[in-house]
């Protein structure tokens, strides 16, 4: 078997551990310690992500959408996949050397999402980028924690609760959407407080094959919309 490559590290700003960036022969890893974050042939879920939520608002000729976290651009690509020519996506990478890796060595992976004239990135914290805005948006997608009760950043935690998901609503127009990717199984507390802020809210239970360990697996992405 062909041995991994290390390409290059980043250091997240505050006390995250270090990402490693791997290749293997087409195959890229992205790691955080000894587990490991994303790989570029289990995308299955982050491509969910984008289609489930866009689909609500592929209507809009020029919708405006938010999105938390890069990845490997997948989640990226498949909201521009269902999106007008005259849309807007910001997206929001805390780590600098992630949105340079999706601009370099990881760029064709989704098809070269952030050249996209729609596509605009901000190397910022989406937490303090919707607290922050003077923007409104049809459409907020997150892919930043592993789950509302595995969260990696602590000012992310009122995102999942409904104080917090009150705050997030401020920034959605009408009928807007919001949607949160988890690596966990459904939770029925956050899908609780879900109802109590959004007027419509579902959970879906994303299955995908997992080459590597040559099994289906899911994960679960949450969509939620106002009136």
């Amino acid at each position: 078997m062909i041995p991994w490559k290390l390409l290059d590290t980043a250091q997240p700003p505050g006390n995250g551990l270090e990402l490693r960036l791997y290749q293997r022969d087409n195959e890229f890893s992205i790691k955080a310690g000894n587990y490991e974050l994303m790989n570029s042939r289990v995308y299955g879920t982050e491509d969910g992500l984008g289609k489930l939520a866009c689909q609500k608002i592929a209507n809009h000729p020029q919708a405006r959408v938010l999105i938390g976290g890069l990845g490997m651009g997948y989640t990226v690509r498949s909201a521009l996949d269902e999106l007008g020519a005259k849309a807007q996506v910001a997206v929001a990478e805390l780590v600098p050397e992630v949105v340079r890796w999706n601009r370099g060595v990881l760029a064709g992976l989704a098809g070269n999402p952030l050249d996209d004239h729609r596509v605009a990135v901000h190397e910022a914290d989406v937490a303090q980028m919707i607290k922050t805005s003077k923007n409104d948006y049809n459409a907020i997608l997150l892919d930043v924690d592993h789950s509302p009760r595995h969260v990696l950043h602590p000012h992310h935690k009122p995102f999942y609760q409904s104080n917090g998901l009150h705050q997030l609503t401020s920034h959605l127009l009408p009928g807007g959407v919001f949607a949160l990717w988890s690596n966990d199984p459904p939770d029925e507390q956050f899908h609780i407080a879900l109802s109590e802020v959004f007027a419509y809210s579902e959970t879906h239970v994303v299955k995908f094959l997992n080459p590597i360990q040559h099994r289906e697996e899911a994960n679960t992405v949450y969509v939620a919309r106002n009136e």
